[in-house]
This record gives C-alpha cells, sequence and structure tokens, in this order.
C-alpha cells in the first residue's frame, strides 16, 4: 500500500480537539462582497448563511461572544496590501465605505457585536481579534464564513496558533468551487480544526440559563 493510499487517521492526522467551555464564534467576510451574485468575489453561499443565522441564534441566546469580519480598502490599505491585491485584483471593489463591504443583511451584526476590518485572508492579521478573544477568556474559536480555503482556513490557522481549539462549521462555510471547498474542510480537519456539523456546534454552546 502506498502512502497515498493510508488514511489520514492511520498516520497520526485528524484526532480531536473538542469544544472547551467558553467558546466565542467569528464569522469571516460574509459581506456582499463575498454573498452577492453580483460580485466577482460571490462564493455560493445561500445555505451556509442561513446555517450562520442559526448558530448566531443560539449564540446570542447563550451569551456567546461573537466577531465578524470584513475585507476593506483605502488607499493606504491598498498600497500596504498590494501583493495580497495583484493576486486577486478583485478584492480592489472592496472599497471602504461601498456596499460591498457590508456584512450581509442576512446575519446581521446585533448592537455591541464588533465588525473588524482586514486587509489580508485571516482574521487575526492586523486586526485586535486575538486580543479581544484573551480578553473574554474564550478557549474555543467556531469559525463559519468565506471562502472555505481561503479566509476561513486561514482565520482557523491562526485561532489554533493563538491557543485556541477550533471548530469550523461544514454548513455554515462557502467557497467558490466545490473541489476547493472540499478539500480544505478536509485540510483543515486533518490538521488544525475540528470540522463539524452545525447541530454539533450548536451543542458546543454553554447551556441556556
Amino acid at each position: 500500500m502506498s502512502g497515498d493510499d493510508i488514511p489520514l487517521h492511520e498516520r497520526g492526522f485528524g484526532g480531536r480537539q473538542g469544544a472547551g467551555e467558553r467558546p466565542a464564534v467569528v464569522v469571516v467576510d460574509f459581506s456582499r462582497g463575498f454573498t452577492d451574485p453580483a460580485s466577482p468575489l460571490a462564493c455560493d453561499c445561500d445555505a451556509a448563511l442561513a446555517a450562520t443565522a442559526r448558530l448566531l441564534e443560539a449564540a446570542r441566546a447563550a451569551g456567546v461572544p461573537v466577531f465578524f469580519t470584513t475585507v476593506a480598502y483605502d488607499e493606504a490599505g491598498l498600497e500596504e496590501a498590494a501583493a495580497f491585491v495583484a493576486k486577486s485584483p478583485a478584492l480592489a471593489q472592496l472599497e471602504a465605505g461601498s456596499p460591498w463591504v457590508e456584512i450581509d443583511e442576512r446575519i446581521a451584526p446585533a448592537d455591541g457585536e464588533p465588525v473588524l476590518v482586514k486587509l489580508y485572508a485571516s482574521a487575526f492579521f492586523g486586526t485586535p481579534l486575538a486580543e479581544a478573544l484573551k480578553a473574554a477568556g474564550v478557549d474555543t474559536v467556531i469559525v463559519v464564513g468565506a471562502s472555505t480555503s481561503g479566509c476561513v482556513r486561514a482565520t482557523a490557522v491562526d485561532a489554533l496558533q493563538h491557543g485556541h481549539r477550533v471548530l469550523v462549521v461544514r454548513d455554515a462555510v462557502a467557497d467558490r468551487l466545490r473541489e476547493a471547498h472540499d478539500r480544505a474542510l478536509l485540510d483543515m480537519d486533518a490538521k488544525y480544526a475540528d470540522v463539524v456539523g452545525l447541530d454539533e456546534a450548536i451543542a458546543a454552546l454553554p447551556a441556556r440559563d
């Protein structure tokens, strides 16, 4: 049997982290630039948005912190992220203040839920997310959003590297290509996160009072 034929779990990958006691939900880039079919950046998001809405309802009822991210560029941001935008020129349409950077109204942030602006893929890079999670005593990050193979994956990797347990909700992430979506979920589940269904993610939230 070649190495490619040996299941990952038999090669020492795909262990389970499990959820801790103090989760937070991070909604990655479900802005209109990624959810509106009119955008060149759009992912196939409708089902993932519906699942995210259910997760947010449960998280808010349980008093779990929720954080949103959006990618937005002003002139200085475009200059700083020039190499990233050169690789994906469609990102340049995400102009600060434009409708494309607004969070999709189907999962609009509640009062007090921050929307963190980022220039790159990870929700942690160049944002105050790590400090906010630490201040809230968070031990588990539940990641949803777009795209699965890009910003979601980068966020999951960084969440792990900041010492958190990580759950990626397969029902609540979206991508442009099914193959990229499936491969990213496989890779994250093998090395960086527990990829779980929506019901399992909701069950990881604290019991309602």
